[in-house]
């Protein structure tokens, strides 16, 4: 699975606190999801990271 942050993203960081595996905070301080492929537990954390963004900015392929 493979996740995506849209521009909706108002740079909380609240993916970055949940899961640094896959979401990062770029200089402009907006989030990024990493170009990994994720499994197990951090696909588990990446999902709660998805259900947590207060404005629904996450998106999993």
């Amino acid at each position: 699975m493979k996740f995506f942050v849209t521009d909706d993203c108002i740079g909380c960081g609240l993916c970055n606190s949940i899961c640094p595996e896959v979401f990062e905070m770029t200089d402009d301080g907006m989030a990024k999801a990493l170009d990994v492929s994720v499994t197990g537990q951090v696909e588990a954390l990446s999902l709660q990271a998805q259900e947590q963004c207060p404005v629904n900015a996450i998106e999993a392929l």
